[in-house]
């Protein structure tokens, strides 16, 4: 398992757009599983919306993706490295993700070419399917 500060060794985000609090289990270039506490206190519900918050779709998407880096950038050779979106794919937004819930992020790395890589995400919230897709990577 890592915490805040082991994630933030691996990738470059940083508070308020650290979008992952812990990450349960990982295999470098192959996986990660992250968790996201989503708390009324986030930043973007002040706006999102005043009387009935929801996470943003591009901030659920973003948290996937930076559960993604985990997994590639965690291996030796990428380290120092980013990972830069390329693409996203087969997106579809499920279930609203709201204050109280806590936000599962499953990435799984399919095709990985040079610097460019796919990976096969999923957001669930008790089991059921928030978000699913896939994101395309490219590493600088």
């Amino acid at each position: 398992m890592l915490d805040v500060k082991q994630i933030m060794e691996i990738i470059p985000q940083r508070p308020p757009f650290l979008m992952i609090d812990r990450v349960e289990e990982y295999v470098p270039g192959e996986s990660a599983t992250a968790y996201k506490n989503v708390c009324i206190n986030e930043w973007y519900f002040q706006g999102h919306f005043p009387g009935e918050p929801i996470m943003p779709g591009v901030l659920i998407t973003e948290a996937l993706a930076q559960t993604g880096a985990v997994a590639i950038l965690s291996l030796e050779e990428n380290k120092g490295k980013n990972a830069l979106f390329g693409g996203i794919d087969k997106l579809r937004f499920k279930q609203k993700v709201v204050p109280g819930d806590v936000l599962k992020l499953e990435v799984k790395i399919i095709k990985c070419k040079g610097p460019i890589g796919v990976g096969e995400a999923v957001a669930t919230v008790n089991g059921k399917v928030a978000v699913k897709g896939e994101l395309t990577f490219a590493l600088v």
